[in-house]
């Protein structure tokens, strides 16, 4: 078997609009093709003693035992390596579910689909999960335990922390979007003008002279004592001088910590004697110069969280231990330990697993203990000098047991701080009473505090500390998204999103739009290219200051990676036509219609679709949808139009030489077509469509008639607005049309506009584009040789695995199919079509470059106008 491509779909795509998370593994089954499951001997006995745990997938059987019964009856291998995918991400710690395995048109080729949790993981298990069943495939041994193992360390190294999961998934509840930007835990939740950031629990409205402070363990201990809040006693230190006048202050036991420390770093506690203490300044001083040494108050660890100047949890922490039974030794009770199921390598579980590692044998040096030591019947052994949870401490809820005072005075030292999520530890015999009676005392306070001790603790009711830290950053009322419109179709796609762009900027929208020419904000290009994927999208969606986006949104991004949203609030299909089929596994229409409606699959329920009433295709899909529709026609007595208006519904036709809105039978006129600068005076069919698909969008969102139409009249069509559509330039006895038309629907559009054209002589350049069918390249061919009266055949600059000849042929054959005696010649370089075509243009000539490099063939023609312009000047 051969992998042949492996694809991270991150947003809504054509297998599910809710399972964004998806693995599309393209896997040739090369001569695994013929054997089935049932036809591979032992095949059943070998995966169920591997994976025994595949017994619990139902597959369609929809019972336990169902995956086994389709393995025994005969399935076919990549079905197999689909559920053996799933399986050992979900033994891994990332529990997953979803999945498909669907045969392309190519026989033995699949597409095998299945959820994944952390890309990578997903990725890796994809290979993975190939290499088992060829090992089940030939009887070879394979090492599981080393599989999921290596899983997890994938998982453990691209995952977000348990805190900032933790946030995300609470606002995911909320259907508030987000984006990682980068590897680490900086996230965006929200888009444009309303996002807000966060990294671990530190937010964007964290103050950063709070968290100086914070991380300023003297200075904090110094403004808490200034403020009547009790402290321990001690002194900061930078030598032994120092800590024998502090030891002498205020005597054993005692703590020292690195000013700058944090998650317990450096730290010795309960220290006792003159040699520790060394000890524990050198070991401080890795991590600080300066130490704080201040006595060891008794009693128990606990930790308050204060969010927004609220307490909202406490817990109690207990450092990683064991507890003797009289029989086992250390080691023997660690392992022991371990075993608990709620222990997890890093952060899968409630706990992590104890690892014995230099902190912990210097703890049982001070014992006099090793790890073959048996403790004593119910002796407790402290194996960690922290109790962090890390490391495999553990964490009991005393939330409901905190006496007011002192909830009174965590918030307080939030505010006095600074910090918007706080927190606080104290060491004290208990938190029920205030800690002037219990004489406790608060050690440290923490910017970035984490959140697994109270989401999850070891026991006590789990806490959801996530949910105040959405409801600071996004209060009742305050909007997290902006609005998004996205435009998807074949053909007028970029003019249609230009023009809704232009709509909304002249509504006073700080607008962000992406095109197949470059990403805009306002009208400044800030990345020049197609730009119609969903990286693209998250471009605009990412960046504060954009107040709306549109989104033109093409095949290839949805295919590759999905959307670069979840959701929209109008999604606009233009049309579709054939174009780029045969190609991803898209054969014919059904399948590009299967494609383009995941834009529509997006839009919110009470958001907007906007359909061509004239294409069949599109108007295929109306009855799938779970958004409001409307739908937009060239010809106000199409069926559908005429059904929709009996119905109520909103539409917008052109009629009578209008741009119309029509609310069942009252119709309210936009303006003349031939008023729009972009129907080229009302000639340009094609342009009034993608004028109807805007107006409607645009009305749908809620802009006024007027707004609209005012803003239609000053959209002007130019080489800088519009590059590549329909561009027309005048020279003195002739002119030339470029356009980026390069597929048959594309070149009867520019046919039917050239039909109200009047020239003396009409001239195309055209090209065939490698990777379309051989039938499309003929149609292209025939279409010019009915518009044009000679012909420049060029080459595009990537053929895409044809020759020149091949493509050549293709475009003949269909010229010569026209109907008409058209005369040709083939030129191959583009700017040489140009320059010929110019060169030999006579009085009236009308000159028509079809081109896929718009910006060479605009700065060429533009040129020659400079120079002409030039020579008039002279005379």
């Amino acid at each position: 078997m051969k992998i042949e491509k492996i694809q991270a779909l991150r947003g809504p795509n054509i297998w599910s609009i809710r399972r964004k998370k998806l693995i599309q593994m393209r896997l040739d089954l090369e001569e695994m093709e013929n054997f089935p499951t049932n036809k591979i001997e032992g095949f059943r006995e070998r995966i169920e003693k591997l994976i025994p745990s595949l017994f619990t997938h139902r597959c369609s059987e929809g019972v336990e035992g169902g995956f086994f019964h389709r393995v025994e009856k005969g399935t076919w291998m990549g079905h197999v390596i689909e559920h053996i995918a799933l399986e050992i991400q979900t033994l891994a710690g990332m529990d997953v579910g979803f999945g498909r395995t669907r045969e392309t048109k190519t026989p033995g080729i699949y597409n095998v689909v299945f959820n994944y949790i952390e890309e990578n993981a997903g990725i890796y298990a994809a290979e993975e999960s190939v290499k088992i069943a060829e090992a089940l495939i030939k009887g070879e041994e394979y090492d599981l335990n080393a599989c999921i193992h290596r899983l997890k360390e994938i998982r453990e190294r691209v995952r977000l922390g348990p805190s900032t999961g933790s946030i995300v998934e609470e606002a995911v509840s909320r259907k508030i979007p987000w984006i990682r930007l980068g590897t680490n835990s900086l996230v965006q939740l929200g888009y444009g003008v309303n996002q807000q950031r966060f990294q671990a629990t530190i937010t964007g409205k964290t103050s950063s002279i709070a968290v100086d402070i914070a991380c300023n363990k003297e200075l904090t201990k110094r403004m808490l004592h200034d403020a009547a809040i009790p402290v321990p006693t001690g002194d900061l230190v930078v030598d032994e001088e120092d800590l024998n006048h502090v030891i002498k202050k205020i005597g054993y036991p005692i703590v020292l910590k690195p000013l700058d420390g944090n998650h317990g770093k450096g730290s010795s506690i309960n220290v006792n004697d003159w040699e520790a203490a060394k000890i524990g300044l050198e070991h401080a001083q890795k991590y600080s110069r300066k130490v704080i040494v201040e006595k060891y108050i008794t009693g128990y660890d606990f930790r308050v969280l204060v969010i927004n100047n609220k307490m909202v949890a406490a817990a109690r922490r207990v450092p990683a231990h064991v507890v003797g039974d009289g029989e086992l030794n250390l080691q023997q009770l660690i392992d022991k330990e371990n075993k608990d199921p709620r222990r997890g390598y890093g952060h899968e579980n409630v706990l992590t697993e104890i690892l014995i590692d230099k902190d912990t044998t210097e703890l049982l040096d001070k014992l006099h203990y090793t790890l073959e030591t048996v403790p004593h019947k119910g002796e407790v052994v402290y194996l960690k000098s922290t109790a962090n949870l890390s490391t495999g401490g553990t964490s009991i809820d005393v939330t409901d047991m905190v006496h007011p005072e002192n909830i009174t005075m965590a918030e307080r030292i939030s505010k006095i701080i600074g910090l918007d999520v706080c927190g606080i530890d104290i060491m004290a015999e208990n938190l029920t009473q205030p800690l002037k009676e219990s004489g406790g005392a608060i050690i440290e306070v923490n910017a970035a505090p984490g959140f697994r001790m109270h989401l999850a603790p070891s026991e006590g009711l789990p806490r959801n500390v996530a949910a105040p830290v959405v409801d600071m950053l996004y209060p009742p009322g305050k909007p997290f998204t902006i609005p998004i419109i996205a435009v998807t179709g074949t053909n007028g796609k970029t003019t249609t999103t230009r023009l809704i762009s232009h709509i909304v900027k002249s509504n006073g929208y700080r607008v962000g739009f992406t095109t197949s020419d470059g990403i805009y904000i306002q009208n400044t290009m800030l990345s020049k290219g197609d730009t119609t994927g969903p990286l693209s999208a998250e471009f605009i969606l990412k960046d504060p200051t954009v107040e709306f986006a549109v989104l033109e949104t093409a095949r290839g991004g949805i295919l590759r990676s999905g959307l670069g949203f979840s959701q929209c609030d109008i999604g606009v299909l233009t049309n579709i036509e054939e174009d780029h089929l045969g190609m991803n596994d898209i054969h014919n229409l059904k399948d590009l219609t299967r494609v383009k409606r995941v834009v529509l699959d997006s839009v919110k329920k009470n958001g907007w679709s906007i359909l061509n009433a004239d294409n069949e295709y599109s108007m295929k899909i109306i009855n799938d949808l779970d958004s409001n529709v409307a739908i937009f026609s060239m010809n106000e007595n199409n069926p559908h139009i005429v059904k929709f208006a009996k119905e109520g519904k909103i539409t917008c036709v052109y009629e009578e030489g209008f741009v119309t809105i029509k609310k069942g039978d009252w119709k309210i006129r936009i303006g003349k077509a031939k008023d729009f600068p972009i129907t080229m005076e009302g000639k340009a069919k094609f342009m009034i469509e993608n004028v109807l698909a805007a107006s409607l969008a645009s009305y749908l969102y809620g802009f006024g008639i007027e707004d609209i139409s005012n803003s239609l009249r000053t959209f002007i069509p130019s080489a800088q607005l519009t590059p590549g559509r329909l561009n027309v330039f005048k020279f003195k006895s002739f002119k030339v049309l470029i356009d980026f038309a390069h597929n048959p629907s594309g070149y009867e559009a520019i046919e039917d506009y050239l039909k109200n054209v009047e020239a003396t002589k009409k001239i195309g350049i055209i090209s065939g584009v490698g990777d379309r069918r051989d039938n499309d390249i003929r149609e292209c061919g025939k279409i010019a040789g009915r518009m044009f009266d000679h012909i420049i055949i060029r080459n595009e600059k990537h053929l895409r695995g044809r020759t020149e000849d091949e493509i050549n042929g293709l475009i003949i054959d269909g010229m010569q199919a026209s109907g008409r005696d058209v005369s040709y010649e083939i030129i191959p370089k583009e700017i040489e079509a140009l320059k010929h075509a110019m060169g030999m243009a006579e009085e009236g000539t009308f000159i028509t470059a079809l081109s896929d490099v718009i910006s060479n063939a605009i700065d060429l023609v533009q040129e020659y106008q400079a120079r002409e312009l030039l020579e008039d000047d002279k005379i």
